[in-house]
């Protein structure tokens, strides 16, 4: 028997991503930052290579979730199954 999918409020669709983005970017930069030496009293502050690193963990995140796990960590949460 074939599931139907319901269909994603457009609230949902736009907050997974915005969600996605800011929990990888806070968490991601906090433990770079972390392992690099460079947390700061008011968080982190990554420039160069650590900045790059970040970006490219931001890349593989959404690509990776997205197309081998089945949706990233907020669509798994606001999206219906």
């Amino acid at each position: 028997m074939a599931e139907t999918s319901k269909p994603v409020a457009t609230w949902r669709r736009i907050a997974a991503p915005i969600l996605d983005f800011i929990t990888v970017f806070f968490g991601g930069g906090y433990a770079i930052g972390a392992l690099t030496g460079r947390l700061t009293a008011d968080g982190f502050k990554l420039e160069g290579m650590p900045a790059l690193i970040l970006l490219a963990l931001t890349v593989v995140y959404f690509v990776a979730g997205n197309k081998y796990l089945g949706g990233t960590i907020w669509q798994r949460v606001l999206y219906p199954r």
